[in-house]
């Protein structure tokens, strides 16, 4: 898309501070730093989100994940752990609509990130879980 931000900065259009780049993703510091060396990676190709993804795409993006997790944690011996996110739509606060996965550095409970989740287990018993996993198995079995 020529409008998109992320499509401009994996063609150099928008200044950006690499990391990582081949053939596929580009990394590059996050503008914000959440904490230090927090990075995204985006396919070079656009997708909007992680429904728009095709096996092949997923497969050489996810593949390179670890390998750009790794060396940010090993740049900085302060790094203890590491949050690795991918938000699809807007209800999931993904406010960059190309496919993004942040990885965001953990120094301590301190640093000024958080996530919550809510423990909804009371509302479920078997019987409720297994309706909903019997929904989510017949879409998978719809797919093959």
């Amino acid at each position: 898309m020529i409008d998109c931000i992320f499509c401009k900065i994996v063609r150099n259009e928008i200044p950006n501070v690499p990391v990582y780049e081949d053939d596929v993703v580009k990394a590059f510091l996050d503008i914000t730093q959440v904490t230090p060396g927090h990075t995204l990676i985006v396919p070079k190709k656009h997708v909007p989100d992680i429904f728009a993804y095709d096996t092949d795409l997923a497969a050489a993006v996810f593949e390179r994940v670890p390998k750009i997790a790794r060396a940010i944690k090993a740049s900085n011996p302060a790094i203890k752990g590491m949050n690795i996110l991918n938000n699809n739509g807007k209800v999931a606060y993904q406010s960059v609509f190309h496919s993004h996965i942040h990885l965001i550095p953990r120094y301590s409970d301190q640093d000024d990130f958080g996530m919550h989740f809510g423990d909804h287990s009371a509302q479920y018993d078997n019987a409720k879980l297994e309706a909903v996993a019997a929904k989510i198995r017949n879409q998978l079995e719809a797919q093959a």
